[in-house]
């Protein structure tokens, strides 16, 4: 008899259920932006994949396979466009300062590895004449202070002014549990010029990979799905400034507890971009900045040679699924 797999979630469905995660978040309601801050509890291997036309950050060089470090002790997604790499300023002094960071020559000042990837919200209507103060450095700093394993969905943190096609976008996450200790999460701020609902502009794309009713619980008639405009309302679009170069952006980190090399966990980065493309339609376009990170925290071993390549895969397509879910539900929570 064939056996059937049933997805189960981890206990909270975030992307902290792989232990050691914390996630901390804090928004300007005046400026209509955020910050989202993710940390680990040591340096965890990481990678990055980006994708996107328009893409915004700092640090992500460090992650290439062929470079020195290949690990992070944070990730921060900002709000802010080019401003909101300030954010990354307060969490690298903070940590730093709490004595996390790598120790170089016995160097006063821990220096912390915390690539950040930014989107752009400067265009959501929020009051952003900040002259000499934009609000990201206190934004991050505060963002990280708030560090726990629960976190707000939707209108939160980095998604704060995001927008989704013609929709408000958000923060989403989400988790799977394929049993052996091996859990996959993903987490994502959503703000791409793509839409996540179908022509009907109340399914979304992502209806198949539903676990429960995380994200509405609506099921379309597939009989009627049209496939004919990917910008359903790109004249509202035009008048938004979103189809610009940079303007939009999809930012995820995936983690899972399972040890990978740095290869390896490129290639999980790699898979995981597939999420956004279940999710959203079109994707990967000359207006967005997609960029995604992965983490391995070590925490259980995976066999070695071609089973650990059968095991990798398996992770990276959970990890595609946990992105699409994590999109849905951020747009879900957002627009409730």
């Amino acid at each position: 008899m064939k056996q059937t797999f049933s997805p189960k979630t981890g206990n909270l469905n975030l992307i902290t259920d792989v232990g050691g995660l914390l996630v901390g978040q804090s928004e300007d309601p005046i400026a209509e932006t955020g910050v989202t801050v993710l940390t680990c509890p040591s340096l965890w291997t990481a990678a990055v994949d980006i994708r996107g036309g328009g893409p915004g950050g700092r640090e992500t060089a460090v992650l290439d396979p062929e470079n020195l470090v290949g690990g992070v002790h944070a990730i921060v997604l900002t709000g802010g466009s080019v401003f909101g790499l300030a954010a990354a300023d307060a969490v690298t002094v903070a940590l730093s300062q709490e004595g996390k960071g790598l120790n170089i020559n016995s160097c006063h000042n821990p220096v912390p590895i915390i690539p950040t990837a930014v989107l752009y919200d400067l265009a959501n209507g929020g009051k952003k004449d900040w002259g000499n103060t934009p609000p990201y450095y206190q934004l991050g700093k505060t963002a990280l202070q708030k560090a726990d394993i629960s976190f707000d969905l939707g209108r939160a943190g980095a998604g704060y002014g995001a927008l989704a096609g013609h929709v408000r976008g958000g923060i989403g996450s989400a988790s799977l549990d394929l049993g052996d200790g091996i859990i996959v999460g993903a987490l994502v701020a959503a703000n791409p010029v793509g839409s996540p609902y179908m022509d009907d502009n109340r399914h979304f794309w992502a209806w198949p990979f539903e676990i429960g009713q995380e994200f509405g619980g609506e099921k379309p008639d597939i009989r009627q799905v049209s496939y004919n405009d990917p910008f359903p309302d790109i004249e509202r679009l035009s008048e938004n400034f979103r189809l610009k170069g940079g303007a939009n952006t999809m930012l995820a980190v995936v983690a899972t507890t399972a040890e990978l090399d740095r290869n390896q966990t490129k290639r999980l980065a790699i898979m995981a971009q597939d999420g956004f493309a279940r999710a959203v339609r079109p994707v990967h376009t000359p207006f967005d900045g997609d960029t995604l990170f992965a983490l391995s925290s070590g925490a259980v071993s995976i066999a070695e040679g071609k089973i650990a390549n059968l095991e990798l895969a398996r992770i990276g397509s959970a990890a595609a699924d946990c992105v699409t879910r994590a999109i849905a539900r951020a747009v879900y929570y957002a627009n409730k």
